[in-house]
């Protein structure tokens, strides 16, 4: 039996020659492998870049990776110490290069009496010069790679250059600190998505979980309670989880493929979306978009609020007209004034068409309001009819005589007589979820416009233009949803089960045609009432819901600066909504999992955040150098064969894992794969594969898309969730 001392004996392949905090250089010996070891039990090939070996010291042993391996000539022996019968040339002497990743600790034996060990983060002790250098054994290479007992949930695959020990994650480590799956097209990252979602899931769902009354591991408990949510822009996703072996809910606008509808309310957006997707400017554009918003939204949240809100606006109309006009000499003259007066009478007329009709069904609250407004439109109307007033003038108004001012101010003092001028309180913000008609935005725009008077109506006629050109747009309705019954709660229920309604553990949003104009803003607007929703069921309930966000294509949507094809606006409230979910959604249950092709694109802040990395092929070095400087100055020389990695492998780094590895990630059958195949030309030019296209079969239903007279939201009956 050979001893402790022979044993490490058999396995040393080099002394350290030199140490740093970033790097340990080793002088290999004479007898050291050249390709191949076979004193670990096993064939193991060494040296190898991204290979392991140990370094013991008093703690344990320093666990290092290989970064570097070459040829120095070593010098002749001095002519004092040389056998003057042998002829003395310069030879080759191999040194490798490697990091310290780690401290290896033996932590007692199993039940056959061999050793155990478990990997340390961190190096407390880093060796000395001339320390010995150990080929680690297989028992600890499965050590060095593969997790503690109680992290070995979700195997995602294996560790070549540690005898295809098996690579595991533990889901609070991955996704509670976000995780970022790096790499070029055709790298295998979407797969790489796909794998980890798919294993992740069937892991869950072969533990045994607990209901309530029920113990773990009866045949009767409930499904997993996991959530997952995929923001696919290309619509990659459907192919790769339609086996059918994962329950799955699909939304797709217009509810295509057999999907169910996806839609994403204009009610539920709040201002600073509204504006973004608008483009309102921050003068004078923005201010009345907000006012306007709040007034339709407390008009639909209940019977007084809208009663209240209508007496606010008239208190707004009285407090102007007497502010801007009670001072004026006898009459209004003069560009701009009379156009000022003319547009705050036009406004004030159709106020008064508006609140009279909305408020008559309130009965005697609002009776003596009702007799105000009717009332005021007769002197109005004669305004409106005199031959003072003309819109073929240059300023659209003539000058007001003092009887045509006279009879309008008249009017309104008598509306201020029914009306109290204090402030009503109870008003809802515009950002509120509240239900309000998107179709009724621009009217009350312009009526907000009218009742500020000055420039305001000609500031905000641009932006009342825009917003009627999109409410008309018929491929935008299916997603703004403005005829939709559906509330609050359903969207929620829809989009976060899983419910008794809804049992799936993974939801699948398919935005690839979601028009150009409005994915910005749809995927803001989903991501924040997610992360809301988790925010304040934390709050209500005292336990977090956790939830991963899988975002495909990220650098599309968390652009570290405006996307040139896209509203500035909207790409960039795009951008700090997920900024916001990347530095706070931890704290409520929220993960992220982004997927990116173009890492420079991508947003610091937002990748700073992420805690795990899966890095695949990445070949511009622009990229590359920005996921260097992402990982500690020590680690970052192990990127060095980012360039080169074959599809399928990938360096996994970060809180996930106790130690960098090249990690193979697991197979995928073809029916589980994401869609995006590279095209097959070749096999199409010969008609191998492929078909003709039928153009005339395809045009009409590309036609019938953008139809202004296709019911708002339709879809198919037999899909009837939302989300």
């Amino acid at each position: 039996m050979t001893t402790i001392t022979e044993r490490i004996g058999t396995l040393s392949v080099g002394r350290v020659e030199s140490v740093s905090a970033e790097e340990i250089r080793i002088a290999l010996f004479d007898e050291t492998p050249q390709a191949t070891a076979l004193n670990t039990g096993v064939p193991t090939g060494f040296p190898r870049v991204n290979a392991y070996v140990l370094i013991p010291n008093e703690t344990g042993a320093v666990v290092a990776v290989v970064n570097a391996i070459f040829i120095t000539r070593a010098k002749p022996t001095p002519a004092g110490q040389r056998d003057e019968a042998l002829v003395d040339l310069p030879f080759p002497a191999r040194t490798i290069v490697t990091i310290p990743v780690g401290t290896l600790l033996r932590e007692g034996n199993d039940s056959d009496e061999l050793p155990l060990y478990a990997l340390e983060r961190g190096v407390p002790v880093l060796p000395s010069v001339g320390d010995p250098v150990l080929l680690p054994s297989a028992t600890q290479l499965r050590s060095i790679v593969e997790a503690t007992t109680a992290d070995r949930l979700v195997q995602i695959g294996t560790a070549p250059f540690a005898g295809n020990a098996r690579v595991w994650v533990h889901p609070d480590k991955l996704f509670g600190r976000h995780v970022a799956i790096l790499g070029n097209t055709g790298s295998g990252k979407s797969c790489s998505v796909a794998g980890i979602i798919r294993w992740s899931l069937e892991a869950a769902t072969a533990q045994p979980t607990r209901a309530d009354g029920r113990a773990a591991g009866d045949s009767a408990t409930a499904p997993p309670n996991t959530r997952f949510i995929i923001l696919d822009p290309n619509g990659e996703y459907p192919a790769a989880f339609g086996d059918g072996r994962l329950p799955v809910r699909r939304y797709a606008v217009g509810g295509a493929g057999g999907a169910r509808r996806l839609t994403v309310p204009g009610w539920l957006w709040n201002g600073q979306e509204w504006a973004a997707f608008t483009s309102a400017q921050p003068g004078v554009q923005r201010p009345l978009l907000l006012r306007a918003l709040r007034q339709l939204r407390n008009a639909g949240s209940s019977p007084a609020t809208a009663k209240a809100q209508a007496v606010r606006r008239y208190v707004g109309y009285l407090r102007r007209v007497e502010q801007l006009y009670a001072d004026l000499p006898q009459s209004v003259t003069g560009f701009p004034r009379n156009r000022e007066f003319g547009s705050l009478l036009e406004g004030l007329v159709a106020l008064g068409e508006i609140d009279e009709t909305a408020l008559a069904p309130y009965g005697a609250d609002a009776a003596d309001l009702v007799t105000a407004i009717a009332a005021m439109r007769t002197p109005v109307d004669q305004v409106r009819s005199s031959r003072h007033y003309t819109s073929a003038t240059s300023s659209g108004y003539n000058d007001f005589q003092p009887s045509d001012l006279q009879t309008v101010l008249t009017a309104l003092r008598a509306i201020a007589d029914t009306v109290p001028l204090a402030a009503t309180h109870g008003e809802v913000s515009e950002d509120a979820p509240v239900r309000f008609d998107v179709d009724a935005l621009p009217d009350r725009i312009h009526e907000v416009a009218s009742a500020t008077g000055g420039q305001a109506l000609n500031n905000v006629e641009p932006l009342i233009n825009r917003i009627q050109v999109m409410l008309g747009d018929a491929g935008l309705r299916p997603v703004l949803d403005t005829d939709g019954a559906e509330s609050l709660a359903d969207w929620l229920n829809n989009l976060l089960g899983p419910s008794s309604d809804f049992p799936e553990p993974l939801v699948i949003l398919d935005l690839s045609l979601v028009p150009s104009d409005v994915v910005h803003i749809a995927v803001a607007v989903i991501s924040r009432l997610v992360f809301e929703a988790l925010q304040r069921h934390l709050k209500a309930i005292g336990s977090s819901l956790p939830t991963v966000l899988v975002l495909e294509e990220a650098h599309s949507f968390v652009r570290k600066d405006a996307d040139i094809g896209a509203s500035a606006q909207a790409a960039d409230l795009c951008r700090q909504t997920f900024e916001r979910i990347a530095r706070e959604g931890r704290k409520f249950g929220l993960g992220l999992m982004l997927a990116s092709q173009r890492p420079s694109e991508l947003s610091s802040t937002v990748l700073a955040q992420c805690n795990s990395f899966l890095l695949h092929r990445i070949v511009n070095d622009v990229d590359q150098d920005l996921v260097r400087r992402l990982v500690p100055d020590a680690i970052g020389g192990l990127l060095g064969e980012l360039p080169t990695l074959p599809s399928q492998q990938a360096i996994l780094l970060g809180w996930a894992v106790p130690t960098p590895v090249l990690v193979r990630v697991h197979d995928l059958d073809k029916t589980q794969r994401p869609r995006s195949d590279d095209p097959a030309f070749w096999a199409t030019w010969l008609r191998q594969a492929g078909v003709s296209p039928d153009w005339p079969a395809l045009v009409p239903d590309w036609e019938q898309a953008f139809k202004k007279d296709i019911p708002a939201g339709s879809a198919a009956p037999e899909n009837p969730g939302s989300a």
